[in-house]
């Protein structure tokens, strides 16, 4: 880490840290007015319903907590491991994949109590113990609130694999995400990506070892139909129409970006690493605060489902791959039509 880097980071957490130690004692108090006006609300009485901003509110206070602990837990890692050398190199690595283990199993955990949030993996997720002998990357689908908290405890907690995100850079002002991925091998993307972000998305491919997956988001961001619509409208502008037409027929997904998946799957066959896609439902009709508030306690359970690609199915050139990651797209889309058909 550079020089100047290291002072923008400190910089940084000197905001961030004191910026939730006072969100903590107002989400409290949010948390005990909602409380005590539950008995007022029209709803009270209606199959739990009138419970909604009380769930809200309660999940706001125990993951800023759980926030600050992790800030905490994460100092106390550093201090541990001060000093060079890959030994304690490998040791803080380790420890902080075993403090995000324990975070994302608290706030799943807490998910399933507050908001009845259920999971179903079709087909399941393979144990630690039957996982392939190399790394792997990672496609998912990215839509709704949570859904990459989901997929990230499934692969550290379920399959045992440790994982390397490609995510915005505003994420790094949630203190606690700051703190513990800055020691994790990561990818923070700018607002306006440039040849440098795809350039460390491939190395972070290129370097995979068995047990490791790189988890990248292809859309660059939670899907809306909003977004759709404007994503559509950039490919039509940028002269894209093939790319633009085919995404028209896509109703559940955001176009794909190319360069950066791109560039990882040019590592991944560099590493030999094998690549997966991940599709879900369930939280993806979620997409504005009203609607969130309306979905509290979620009826349904998140449903999930994921592929396999073998190394030599994918194609060597750049303008096929393309072709190839927007038909894998498309399954993804096909996936999602017919779990609403079935849930409509």
């Amino acid at each position: 880490m550079s020089r100047t880097a290291g002072a923008r980071d400190a910089a940084r957490r000197c905001v961030t840290v004191p910026a939730l130690l006072a969100l903590i004692p107002l989400a409290l108090a949010l948390l005990l007015v909602t409380l005590v006006l539950a008995p007022l609300s029209p709803l009270a009485g209606r199959h739990g319903r009138a419970w909604q901003p009380q769930r809200l509110a309660l999940y706001a206070f125990v993951y800023l907590v759980a926030d600050l602990a992790g800030v905490c837990a994460a100092l106390v890692v550093r201090l541990r491991c001060l000093g060079g050398g890959p030994a304690r190199r490998e040791r803080l690595v380790a420890l902080n994949y075993r403090l995000l283990a324990r975070l994302l199993g608290f706030l799943v955990g807490c998910s399933q109590r507050i908001f009845a949030l259920r999971l179903d993996v079709d087909p399941a997720i393979p144990p630690p113990g039957a996982r392939p002998p190399h790394g792997m990357v990672v496609f998912a689908r990215h839509a709704g609130p949570g859904d990459s908290i989901l997929l990230v405890h499934g692969l550290l907690c379920g399959a045992g694999l440790r994982p390397q995100v490609v995510l915005k850079e505003f994420l790094r002002w949630d203190p606690c995400m700051d703190m513990v991925l800055s020691c994790l091998p990561h990818c923070f993307v700018p607002r306006r990506p440039d040849g440098r972000t795809s350039d460390e998305i491939g190395a972070l491919a290129a370097g995979l070892r068995p047990g490791e997956a790189l988890v990248v988001f292809p859309e660059g961001g939670n899907f809306t139909e909003r977004r759709r619509r404007r994503s559509i409208g950039w490919l039509v502008r940028t002269g894209q129409l093939r790319r633009a037409a085919r995404a028209r027929r896509q109703h559940h997904v955001l176009p794909p970006r190319m360069a950066g998946p791109l560039a990882a799957l040019t590592g991944a066959r560099d590493a030999g690493a094998a690549v997966v896609f991940v599709a879900h439902t369930g939280l993806d009709r979620i997409d504005s605060a009203s609607r969130l508030l309306r979905s509290i306690p979620l009826r349904d359970p998140v449903r999930a489902t994921w592929w396999s690609v073998p190394r030599a199915a994918i194609p060597p050139e750049r303008q096929a791959r393309e072709t190839w990651l927007t038909d894998q797209w498309s399954r993804v889309d096909a996936w999602i039509a017919a779990e609403w058909r079935r849930g409509a």
